[in-house]
This record gives C-alpha cells, structure tokens and sequence, in this order.
C-alpha cells in the first residue's frame, strides 16, 4: 500500500520511493529511504497534510507526497506470506518482509513503432503477445512478471509512440500512463538502424526527469551496414546507460534488465539527470514559466510532472499541458508568462515555438550523434527500395496486393482440406466407437448428436485458421502490410477514411476486436468512428469456418475463388457504407497521411510458429468453452420435450415394419434376390418412418417453436428455421454457426454414410413440409444468400464491447448491432429475390 493509506498510529516500512528524480531526491533527503519505519502521528484538520514520526523526529507530508511512497505493513505482510513467522511478528521480520517487497520493479517498455518493444516484451517475460514490422500492433497496456537475480520485474508494453506530445493518442496514452503509474524505470527501446529519429523520443524522456535504460535493439543491422556507434559516450553525455540488443535473437535481453537492476538500486555509473540545452533564448523561456510553476502550492504536480517537462510542453502550445496546469491556484500567471514567451521566440525566430523546439532537439541529436556516430556510407535499407520499385508502384501495386489475397484464401481451401479430411476421419471414429459402445438413451444422444456433432464439426476446420494466420503473420512480419496501407492511402481518402485506417481493416481479418482497438492510431476522431463501424464487414477468423463449410458443399469446383469473393464484397460493403456515413455523420477534414514504412525483414519460423499455434490455441479453447457450453444448449433445446404429440402413430408404425420384417423367411420368397430387395425396402420405410418422427420432433420441441417464430422472417431470404436458429446462435460467437448446424440438421438414416460429414448432411436436406416438401433445403442461391448474411450480420458480442469501449458510448454499439443486421437482411434479400427470378 502507499504510505497516504495509513491510518493515524499506524505503522509501515518503507519498500520504495517512487516518482521522479527531484521529487526522490528532495523525499530521500528527509529521510524517507527504503528500509526505515514510519508512523502517522497525526492528520490535520482537512486531513492533509499529514505529520509522519521517521528517524525519531516528526516531518509532514501532503497526501499526493505519501501517495508516491510505498510500504508495507505488519497485516500486509502475513497476509502476503513475504517471510515465515511463528506467531509473533517482530520489527525484523517486517524489515525483512519491505526488503523482499522492494524487489519487485516496475518497468515499462517506451518507443517508436516498430522498434521491437513487443518482442522484447515476449521473450523476457516469455508471453504471446502480437508482434507485426508496421505501426499500431500494440494498442494497450499489456503486463507479463520476469524474474531475474532475485528480483521480480514487472514488464509492461505500452503502445509505440514518436513523441509524447498530444497529437494522437498513443503519445498522450503512454505520456499519462508514465506519470500517474510511477514505473520505477523506464526501457527506452531505439531502433538502432534509424537513430536520429528513435533519440527524439529519448531526449523528450530526458526532459521528464525519470530513469531510463535505453535498449539499443537490432543492433545486429548496424553492425552489417559496417557502421561505428560509441554508444557507452553518447549514454555517458545524456545520463542513460545503452544496452545493444537483437530483440528478435533473444540477444542482450538479459543484460538489459540486469542494467534495470542496478539503475533501480541506483549503483550504476552513468545514470544522471541532465538538461538538454535549447540555447540562450529558449532556456530563458523555460526558465520563466518553470519560476512560476515550481511554488510550494504546486507540489502535488510536479511531483508526478518535471516543471521543466511542464514549460516546455506550454512554449509547445501543448493541450494536454495546458489542462494539467489549468487547475493550479496561479494558472492565470502560468498561462500569460507562456504566452509571452511564445510570442518571443515566435518573433525571433519567424517560426511556431512547435517548430523551434523540435529544430533544436534535432539539433542536439545530430551533434551528439556526430560525436558519437560513423555510418560507412553505405544507402541505408537500399534492398526494401529495390522490393518497394514493385510492390508500391502505381500500377503493379494493386495488382500483387489482390494477388497476394487471392493466394492466401486459394492456399486456405487447397492446403487445408488434407488435414481437414484426417481430423473429419477422427471424430467419425470417436463417433461410431460411442455408437458402439454405448446404449440407446440420453447420454448416447447427447455424446453423439450434441457434442461430437457440435464441437466436432467446428475442429474439422483448425487447419484453415492456422493456414489463414501463417499468411497474416508473413504479411505483417516482413513489413508488406504497411506497404499496403501506403499504396491504399489514396483510395482510402477516396471513401472519406485515412490511409491509417487501413490496417484496422486488414487486422480484422484475424479478429475483429484487436482490430477495432487499434483504431486509436488515427487521430482524428471521426475517422476513428467511422473505421470502427465498417470493420465488422471484414470478415474475421470466426466466420471462416461457415465460409469453408457452406462453400464446400455447393461451390467445390471454385472454392478458393468464392472465398476471395466473399471477403472481396465485404471490403465493397465497407466502401460504400464508408462514403454514406462520412457524408451523413462524419465529415471533417483530411488528416495527413504520417506512417514508417519499415524496412523488409525476413521473419523467424519461430515467431510465424508461435503465432500461428497462439491463435489455435485460442480456437481450441473456444472448442471447450463456448462453443461446447452452446452446443449443448442448442442440443438441450431440441431434444426436450421428449412427450410431444404426432401428426401419426410412427411408434406405431415402426414396431408394425419391424414384426413384419422379422417374420420374413428366405423359403418365402422365389430366390434370394427378391428376399434381399424386400429386406432393403422395409429397412428404408422404417429409417424413413424414423425420420419423419424426428422431423416432427424436432419441429415441436423448444428450438423448434423458436425457429417456426422467427421463419416469417426470413423466409423471404430463402432461410428455414434451422437455418434461422444456426444465425441467432451466432451472435455470442460466429464457429457456433457451425456447430449448430452440426446439431440440429440430422443425418438422413436412409443415407448412413453422409452421418460423418456434414457437408453432405446440408447438401442432402430437404423440406418435410408446406408448398415446398420434397425440394432441396440449400441451393447454390440459398447457401449464397446465406454467406451474404453471414458475412454482414450481427458482429459477436464482444465486438459490440470492444466498440462501446472505444467509442466510449453505448451509442455507436448499439448502432452496430442494428445497422448491420438491418443491411444484411437487405442484401440477402436482394440476392435470394433477384437470384430466383434470373435462375
């Protein structure tokens, strides 16, 4: 807890002093060190400040001061368990249970996009998390635990940022989340083959008065252009200690945060605060507006903001400075002496203060880097150029881009229907040995028709998500998708999005929720909004499995080319609907195409490997989870009522077909041939008889009455009710399409070798009753309409979350789920009705 949580005459050890350097180094001084035991003598009458007993002398504190000094108590330690005691707990064990809780460290992980973060992240700490050669893969705050030397470090992966100004919100994300969480040290992580532009984040770090390490990572690419960089110079000139790393190589992962470790126990050499120089007129600048921030009044800010930090941002013109500063007692000062100064260098200068102090921070990279720095004058990325000449040129661009997609889909039928086939042949198997096994009843019914039928139809289809996120992953790795973006800017922009935008879109692919999260690298508001609401139209890995399935049974001589098709008029859905609501709801003005196109990489097997098994082992886990809870559900529902009426006696009937056929001797008839004929032609009367009676079970029981309410419906789309209920149940999740349909669509008892296959069982169904009995249930024309539907209806539930979420209303949810919904009975209408009028 922290030391503002104790209550009066109460009495903690100290575990850390956090915040930053002037904040420590003024807190330190008054004794409040790691290891010293503190007690609260008392509050003052508004309860802040509060007087503190440490060293044997009395010091008051204001609650923001306590707020940032962690300790421990004598209950907080029993309760955690820090060190063995037996019953009574002395003064020592407490000492001793603050020292065991101050080696945990908080570190996070800050720099450009692209430079290796999330690698970093993942091996130290030996977590999954998505790693992509372009901007915006990381879109939250994600925490793994490392331990190392004794210590426990807490990681955690902040978004890729440029700078910390507030232009998008990343930067204001990772700006906020540095000076309200305190981390202990930061990792400044640079991109070693792109120094001048990685150090402008540093300097931006150095101006926030916080401990950092810097990762100096692909440290392996600038050792093969040749070139010469005295990193242990350039960190003894800013106060960083520089760690060379190869993220990707788990290289210098370790000695990276063994440094973290000697910085937070403060014994490492180079670690100094320093002042970059802006030059005369600036620093006076600075200088005055840090006067008037730096009072006694103000400590509750810049204990957690440098005051310099602060001035600089203000002479910036930043907003977000301003609202930090707006509710100090002597704002009004703050507010003119910035806007005094600005217009001063603004004068001197004939530039916008923005400009100014950018210019001089890449004044002082340049001239530290010249000190420091030798490339060999090798052109930098010359092999990316070359591969950009094609895969960005304005007229092959296009063309690679569409054949790249139709590649990946093409390899998704073709290169997993063997696998597809082997685990078809294994559920069959476990399926007829529990025919075998057990007897006629419930639980057999349940095994078979719900459970292997539901989740065993859905796992058929692991094969193509592994294929489908292989060629994600490759896409990504190598730095083709950014490519992609910039070649699609302009169309982007066409449809009234942002060239940003793109990769959102694409994301969505895999899964729509990270992808509407990473929405949050386009600035502008509107086009956030508007990106969001047109992604679930890119159809995501769930719905795959429907696609394979019903492009399987009624388009097999095309599958690939039907597949493409399919996510091809989704993206044109997007399109258009893009251009209706940019003119409707959300016009605004262009924002700047600004995105890194980084250089080509080859990616490791390992990292397309571990992508690929994370993803099927969130589709396994979906298998035991939610996909088999509603497998049951749905299994449950169409089982019960068991007691139900019937048009006819099938019992009956059955029992009569059954007597006779067993009283039918080979003596009676002229040979053995007509004796056989007979013996099939009642065998297929009772399976038809048996048939009939399940049909009209199923139709009376609890998921029948349900499907008949909502026919009406979507009886002009061509649908039955089975089909209606396989729709509803996708709403949690789009597999469960899938395994619905394995449940409530039976075998044909006439037709035992369709049981296993479920492809055959939706090909070979046919309606029971009304003016349409006797015809097909699919066609070519339904199964189409249905993709159509599938592909734009109702997003899962945890996308109309993850769009509430960032959207930060319940409004654009729930305009999702209607709008959706409401275009994709409207298009599946059209195609089922002008489809029947043109076939």
């Amino acid at each position: 807890m922290n030391l503002s949580q104790l209550q009066n005459s109460e009495t903690g050890v100290i575990t850390k002093v956090m915040g930053r350097g002037a904040f420590r180094k003024r807190i330190t001084e008054m004794g409040f060190v790691k290891g010293q035991k503190v007690t609260v003598v008392k509050n003052a009458p508004l309860r802040d400040p509060v007087e503190y007993k440490i060293m044997d002398y009395e010091v008051s504190l204001r609650r923001s001061e306590a707020s940032l000094i962690e300790v421990i108590t004598e209950e907080e330690a029993k309760e955690q368990r820090l060190v063995r005691f037996n019953g009574v707990f002395t003064e020592t064990l407490l000492r001793n249970s603050a020292e065991k809780k101050s080696r945990i460290i908080n570190v996070v992980l800050v720099g450009n996009p692209n430079a290796g973060k999330t690698t970093i992240f993942n091996y130290a700490s030996r977590s999954r998390e998505r790693v992509g050669n372009y901007s915006g893969v990381t879109v939250d705050a994600k925490q793994a635990r490392f331990y190392l030397k004794g210590y426990t470090l807490n990681i955690i992966d902040l978004p890729g940022t440029y700078s910390l100004s507030a232009y998008s919100p990343e930067e204001l994300y990772v700006r906020d989340y540095i000076a309200n969480y305190t981390p202990d040290v930061v990792v400044n992580v640079v991109d070693a083959s792109n120094l001048e532009r990685n150090l402008y984040l540093t300097t931006q770090l150095i101006d926030m008065d916080i401990r950092v390490v810097m990762a100096l990572n692909m440290y392996d690419e600038l050792l093969e252009k040749g070139d010469e960089f005295d990193h242990d110079s350039l960190g003894k000139m800013i106060g960083i200690p520089i760690i060379p790393t190869v993220g990707s190589k788990n290289k210098g992962i370790r000695e990276l945060f063994s440094k973290v470790i000697d910085v937070y126990e403060d014994k490492d050499e180079y670690v100094r605060h320093v002042h970059i120089n802006y030059g005369e007129d600036i620093e006076a600048a600075i200088k005055s507006i840090q006067e008037k921030i730096n009072t006694s009044e103000n400590l509750h800010l810049t204990d957690r903001y440098s005051s310099r930090f602060l001035s600089i941002k203000l002479l910036e013109r930043d907003s977000d400075a301003k609202a930090h500063v707006s509710v100090l007692r002597n704002y009004q000062e703050i507010k003119e002496v910035a806007a005094r100064e600005v217009n001063k260098l603004e004068d001197a200068f004939k530039e916008d203060s923005e400009t100014i102090l950018t210019d001089t921070k890449y004044g002082f990279i340049s001239g530290a880097l010249r000190e420091t720095y030798h490339g060999n004058g090798k052109v930098l990325h010359r092999k990316s150029e070359r591969i950009d000449n094609y895969i960005t040129h304005k007229y092959f661009g296009f063309p690679i881009f569409i054949f790249f997609m139709w590649v990946m889909f093409q390899s998704t039928f073709s290169l997993g229907q063997y696998p597809m086939d082997w685990i078809e042949s294994i559920v069959g198997f476990l399926g007829s040995s529990i025919e075998n096994l057990l007897p006629e009843g419930t639980l057999k019914d349940l095994l078979i028709n719900g459970i292997i039928g539901g989740v065993g139809g859905v796992i058929v289809f692991l094969p193509n998500i592994l294929i489908l996120f292989f060629f994600i992953s490759l896409m990504e790795d190598t730095g083709y998708m950014a490519r992609a973006a910039f070649i699609m800017d302009k169309l982007m922009h066409k449809i009234g999005l942002h060239g940003k935008s793109f990769i959102p879109l694409i994301m969505g692919f895999g899964c729509n929720v990270p992808a509407i999260m990473a929405t949050r690298t386009i600035e502008n508001r509107n086009n956030r909004l508007l990106t969001m609401l047109i992604n679930p139209f890119m159809s995501c890995s769930a719905r795959l499995p429907v696609y394979i399935l019903i492009i399987g049974a009624f388009f097999p001589d095309y599958p690939g080319t039907v597949l493409f098709g399919v996510y091809l008029f989704g993206i044109l859905t997007a399109i258009l609907i893009s251009i209706l609501f940019k003119n409707l709801f959300f016009k605004s003005d262009d924002v700047p195409f600004v995105m890194e196109l980084p250089p080509y990489r080859i990616p490791t097997l390992k990292s397309t490997i571990r992508h690929m098994w994370y993803k099927g082992s969130q589709y396994l886990k979906k298998m035991g989870g939610i996909i088999l809870v509603a497998s049951i559900i749905i299994w449950a529902l169409g089982h019960y009522p068991r007691t139900t009426g019937f048009t006819q006696d099938y019992p009956g009937n059955i029992s009569v077909l059954k007597v006779e056929l067993g009283s039918g001797r080979l003596e009676n008839f002229e040979n053995e041939l007509a004796w056989i004929n007979w013996k099939n032609s009642l065998d297929q009367q009772i399976a038809f008889q048996e048939l009939e009676m399940e049909a009209e079970r199923q139709e009376n029981s609890y998921i029948g009455r349900l499907g008949h309410f909502i026919e009406p419906v979507i009886r002009p789309l061509g649908f039955d009710w089975k089909m209606g209920i396989s729709l509803l149940s996708g709403v949690a999740a789009k597999e469960i399409v899938v395994s619905t349909m394995g449940v409530i669509y039976q075998p044909d008892p006439t037709m035992p070798e369709t049981r296993d296959n479920l492809s055959e069982r939706l090909r070979n169904q046919q309606h029971r009753s009304g003016d349409k009995a006797g015809q097909p249930v699919f066609t070519p024309l339904i199964a189409l309409s249905f993709l159509v539907f599938i592909l734009i209806y109702f997003p899962c539930v945890a996308v109309i979350a993850a769009i509430k979420n960032e959207s930060g209303t319940w409004k654009w949810a729930i305009f999702t789920i209607f709008y959706t919904t409401g275009l994709a009975w409207l298009l599946s209408f059209i195609v089922y009705q002008l489809g029947s009028l043109i076939f």
